[in-house]
């Protein structure tokens, strides 16, 4: 019996905190990135645990630039390739207006590095 909750058969679990983490690592080390490559990425999670972190994901320009706040589409495209040239996500453009893009997102919580700090007084 097929419950919605249940993991999909060998798809690894995904620990989004994790994920969220160790992107932010990432960003905190990349200049050529502003707020608005952040916005768009953060939509693109959404539309990642949508689809229970399944790759690749569907995505639609509208909705993507209104859930990212972007309203330019020269803007959207643009950070949409420096995302895919930067290596956060795998853009696949469909070229086809009845088919939306796919986008890959990778996993950046395998990537976390521990980082020691000291928390004593």
């Amino acid at each position: 019996m097929a419950k919605d909750n249940l993991l999909v058969p060998n798809q690894p679990k995904m620990n989004y905190i994790k994920h969220l983490t160790g992107f932010y690592e990432k960003v905190a080390q990349d200049n050529t990135l502003n707020p608005t490559h952040i916005s768009l990425y953060l939509a693109l999670f959404q539309f990642w645990n949508f689809n229970r972190f399944r790759n690749p994901v569907s995505i639609s320009r509208d909705e993507v630039m209104r859930i990212s706040k972007i309203h330019s589409k020269a803007t959207y495209h643009k950070c949409l390739k420096n995302l895919h040239s930067s290596g956060y996500i795998d853009y696949q453009p469909s070229y086809n207006p009845f088919q939306g893009s796919h986008v890959v997102m990778l996993d950046f919580g395998r990537e976390l590095k521990v980082s020691k700090r000291n928390f004593s007084n």
